[in-house]
This record gives structure tokens, sequence and C-alpha cells, in this order.
């Protein structure tokens, strides 16, 4: 179970795109273009004020690459939602938690979660249909 204290110490976005060594004028460009669709923002919408969202990511993955910078952006219209980044490698306790399948490090992983850190939904490695 992630804990609010575990959270806190994720990387912000700032923190992330920082220590960024892959692809990181490939995400700033995609994040620039990334439009957000109407039914992104309903989406959005269902989240509780003050809700988190854990991202579990590497910047050498393409799959990240495709889904994180339209996030990070869809995330500007709520301020409120606390995004926090985790390096998948460096934090096996956290990625251990999102395994797909229950035996795949897949990434990019997007775990919400409302102010008490109870799980609201997930996505690993691809969007729902």
């Amino acid at each position: 179970m992630v804990t609010a204290e575990r959270f806190a110490q994720g990387l912000t976005l700032s923190q992330y795109l920082a220590q960024m060594r892959v692809n990181r004028e490939r995400f700033l460009r995609a994040m620039e273009m990334a439009t957000p669709r109407p039914g992104d923002a309903q989406v959005l919408a269902r989240l509780p004020e003050r809700a988190r969202l854990l991202v579990i990511t590497e910047d050498w993955c393409g799959t990240s690459l495709a889904y994180f910078p339209a996030v990070a952006r869809l995330l500007e219209q709520r301020p409120d939602v606390e995004m926090r980044v985790f390096l998948r490698d460096a934090n096996p306790d956290v990625m251990d938690q999102f395994l797909k399948r229950g035996q795949y490090r897949s990434i990019p992983v997007f775990a919400f979660f409302d102010e008490s850190m109870r799980e609201l939904s997930r996505f690993i490695e691809t969007a729902p249909a």
C-alpha cells in the first residue's frame, strides 16, 4: 500500500524533467502539442478535490513517452490533483505494487488516489479502450 509519506517522496514533474537524460526534448514537445479532448476533462471531473496521481515511468520508455506528456498536460486543468513521479528501476517497492498481471514491471503506471490514499483507479502500460 502506498502511504501519503511514500507518495510525498516522489518527484514533482519539474524534478522529473530536470533529471531526465533521454527523451527530455521529445517529452516537452509532446506535452506542448497535447490537446486534451472534451472527454478527457470529464474523466478528471469525476475525481474528488485534492486527488493524487502516482506515475511510475522511465525516461527511455516509448510507451511512457506516448502517454505521460498528455496526462501531465491534462492535469494542468486540475491544479488540485497532486502528481508524483517514481522511476521504476529506483523504486521497486512502489513498482511491485502495480505489476501487470501480477508479474511484469510494465510502465507507465498511472494510479489515482483520494486524499486518504485510497486507490480510485489505475492503468498500467496502455489505457483501456
